[in-house]
């Protein structure tokens, strides 16, 4: 229970001193007789004892309209989330060439791998330097010799994670390659009509979610060598449409990476496939970023880069839902005024 204007409960510690001056210090009327004896002698009826209890009536009248008067309100404050998110368009590579083995907290594994690992930290947190991303929506393509949907933009990441352990090196030799061109024009086109599609969902289960930019994040060892559409190309598409582009580099730098053994030169020479020249012009021409990760622990901190660029926001908005329940006591005390009026002047009215 909540009073609106609590100050007014102060007129209840009037009552007392009413009740005073009206029944201790007012001199009641009175009649000579010679004698009361007999009149001592006579029975007390139910009608004298209940003209005794008549004042308490009026004063608990009187109560009731001072709480009424508080005006008592019943219900609670309400928060609710205003989340501004960012839709975030992830693009892995996951040609033949991503098996091949990388560093990753003291473990080897193929990049791939790696690259699953630290996106699902990416998404979920990992408790230490990455926090997740809970308000943003996340959708997944993978490309190889083509460019396929894993998921759609949503914020129900528990599936999108389960979708990417999915995600397996291309099998077929016919489907290998490397369509970054492809890819990023799918990622562009989802992410140019996710706003429409959050509207619709936020008029369906009345959500305030409002994507605050979107970006996409695009991992590749290569340099793109099949599909229809150029990267640039793509690039331009995305800068048009308001879409910036982080890219990431796969691989160790060929000048400082680790190359020893008979297999060195063959490693130098797909380590010369990745084109930092043609990834970064993507990245400047929509705004965003190029970085090399040439290891596991190298990727999650320029994760923990983007994340940094790309904050969410949270608002919390406040309101009361109150409902008035001032009337119940308000006529309850005029009930109680009225059955004291009406009393006192047929049943227990006194003489004189």
């Amino acid at each position: 229970m909540h009073f609106a204007s609590p100050q007014v409960l102060l007129l209840l510690f009037a009552l007392p001193v009413l009740f005073y001056i009206s029944h201790y210090r007012r001199r009641p009327a009175s009649l000579r007789f010679s004698s009361t004896a007999r009149l001592a002698a006579l029975e007390t009826t139910l009608r004298v004892r209940c003209q005794r209890w008549l004042p308490a009536l009026r004063y608990l009248a009187l109560a009731l309209l001072v709480v009424a008067l508080a005006r008592p309100q019943q219900g609670q404050e309400r928060v609710r989330d205003l989340s501004r998110g960012i839709a975030i368009q992830m693009v892995l590579d996951r040609s033949g060439s991503m098996a091949e083995e990388m560093a990753f907290d003291g473990q080897v594994m193929n990049r791939l791998d790696v690259v699953k690992r630290v996106f699902k930290e990416f998404v979920a947190g990992n408790g230490d330097s990455l926090d997740g991303r809970p308000n943003d929506l996340i959708g997944l393509v993978a490309f190889a010799g083509y460019a396929d949907t894993i998921a759609p933009l949503t914020l129900g990441h528990d599936t999108l994670l389960n979708l990417v352990d999915d995600i397996q090196l291309v099998q077929l030799k016919s489907e290998d390659g490397t369509a970054i061109g492809d890819g990023l024009a799918l990622a562009a086109a989802r992410l140019k009509t996710a706003e429409e599609s959050q509207m619709r969902v936020n008029a369906r289960i009345g959500s305030d979610y409002e994507i605050k930019s979107k970006i996409i994040i695009l991992l590749t060892d290569g340099q793109n060598n099949r599909g229809e559409m150029e990267p640039e190309e793509a690039a331009r598409l995305a800068k048009d449409w308001g879409i910036k582009v982080y890219v990431i580099g796969i691989g160790d730098d060929p000048e400082t990476g680790r190359f020893s053994g008979p297999f060195a030169q063959l490693a130098q020479m797909q380590q010369r496939n990745l084109n930092e020249d043609s990834l970064s012009r993507l990245a400047d021409l929509t705004g965003g970023i190029y970085r090399r990760a040439g290891s596991g622990n190298a990727l999650r901190e320029i994760y923990e880069e983007i994340g940094a660029l790309e904050t969410s926001e949270i608002e919390s908005l406040r309101y009361l839902d109150y409902q008035e329940r001032f009337l119940p006591f308000g006529l309850g005390g005029l009930i109680l005024l009225l059955a004291e009026a009406a009393l006192q002047a047929t049943w227990l009215r006194r003489h004189p």
